[in-house]
């Protein structure tokens, strides 16, 4: 594939807001008002605003968020947007932005909506203590995903960890009679 095909195609482009986590408008509601397809990973939460307190669904990273556009389509709206720009893939080619595979993005975002508590990590939080045997979803929303089965102490909760490599990673509860042990 030439460079043209692949800045023709649209794909899942990973991206950074630069403004203040408390932003009346953040980058993924712009995006989302001029017709772009964005998915951030958000939590409802309690916040303070002018003394009372209110339920909000906030950002779980505020920095970061997913387009799914083509990249003539995204270069525009991104040099307008001064606080919004490509998150770069460490080590590779001069201003090479991060995309995530579409089947990747989909099983993630798929898991994350199929979910009511869904957990997030950053890629520096997960390590192997956490993660334990791989299995398979057999059955439910979740069919035929495979991931590591997250062990947590004392906990009658079983959760599946679905990653995006070096950027994120999700755990949702799986219910017992859909796992299958991968050996």
């Amino acid at each position: 594939m030439d460079v043209d095909t692949v800045v023709a195609e649209k794909q899942w482009y990973a991206l950074r807001d630069l403004k203040r986590s408390n932003a009346v408008l953040p980058a993924f509601k712009q995006l989302a008002q001029l017709g772009v397809e964005v998915f951030t990973p958000t939590q409802w939460r309690l916040v303070t605003r002018n003394g009372k307190k209110m339920r909000r669904e906030i950002a779980v990273m505020p920095d970061l968020l997913f387009a799914y556009d083509c990249r003539k389509a995204l270069d525009p709206i991104i040099a307008k947007i001064q606080t919004l720009q490509y998150r770069y893939k460490k080590g590779g080619a001069y201003c090479e932005p991060i995309i995530v595979p579409e089947d990747d993005m989909n099983r993630f975002i798929n898991a994350v909506r199929s979910s009511e508590k869904p957990k997030y990590y950053s890629a520096d939080e997960l390590n192997e203590v956490m993660c334990g045997k791989t299995i398979r979803v057999v059955g439910g929303p979740m069919n035929g995903y495979e991931g590591k089965l997250q062990s947590v102490r004392g906990s009658k909760v079983k959760r599946l960890v679905i990653q995006l490599p070096n950027l994120l990673a999700v755990s949702v509860e799986v219910g017992d009679e859909y796992i299958q042990f991968v050996e």
